[in-house]
């Protein structure tokens, strides 16, 4: 009789970790099921696959936990008041481009890249966290406005708070310049110079 030997083995941490780049790198709707079981590897069957995560959907919500708690977090300055707000802003804005250029993962940001990842209206629901963290970071940018304007270091005008969607519109931006492959010493001096539009609104 023949022996069928045991199946082979795989790290769940780690599976998670590489569906988490496929999924960074290709979107929901373009990783297929056959693409995650290779990235996987370990020989992972069908049945194993879907014993281990339960679904395609349910392994991609658990890859945007994973980013939501690691490399989403760059942005946190943008809420730490025991920094200035005008360097709590451009910690986060840097710190959020030298995590988009790093080796050991796609380039770009997976909560960025997120308005891209589904273009069917029955997925659209899986990406809400992804669109609630650009949300939050939005407002992170806002707060550090308000707390330049509170401090007096800032005019209080609707000019400068609106200062809020350039600097949100060159975080998004990021993705793209990073897999242009545009060098990051470039994308790190225009940090520099988008921080002038906080200057240009001193008093």
């Amino acid at each position: 009789m023949m022996r069928t030997g045991r199946p082979r083995q795989f790290d769940r941490d780690e599976a998670v970790t590489r569906a988490m780049h496929l999924f960074w790198e290709k979107g929901y709707d373009s990783t297929s099921l056959a693409q995650l079981k290779a990235a996987i590897g370990g020989g992972i069957t069908a049945p194993s696959f879907y014993a281990a995560f339960g679904s395609k959907e349910a392994l991609f919500n658990e890859t945007v936990e994973r980013y939501l708690k690691t490399h989403a977090r760059v942005t946190e300055s943008l809420w730490d008041t025991s920094l200035p707000p005008r360097e709590a802003l451009e910690t986060a804005l840097m710190n959020s481009v030298r995590m988009q250029y790093e080796s050991g993962h796609p380039r770009g940001c997976m909560v960025a890249l997120g308005v891209m990842f589904t273009s069917s209206d029955e997925n659209r629901h899986i990406l809400k966290p992804l669109e609630l963290s650009r949300q939050r970071t939005r407002e992170g940018i806002i707060h550090c406005i308000t707390r330049g304007i509170a401090a007096g270091e800032l005019r209080d005008s609707k000019n400068t708070l609106a200062l809020a969607v350039s600097f949100d519109s060159f975080l998004l931006g990021v993705s793209t310049l990073a897999r242009d492959n545009i060098p990051l010493t470039e994308t790190e001096q225009a940090v520099a110079q988008i921080m002038g539009l906080w200057d240009s609104a001193r008093l």
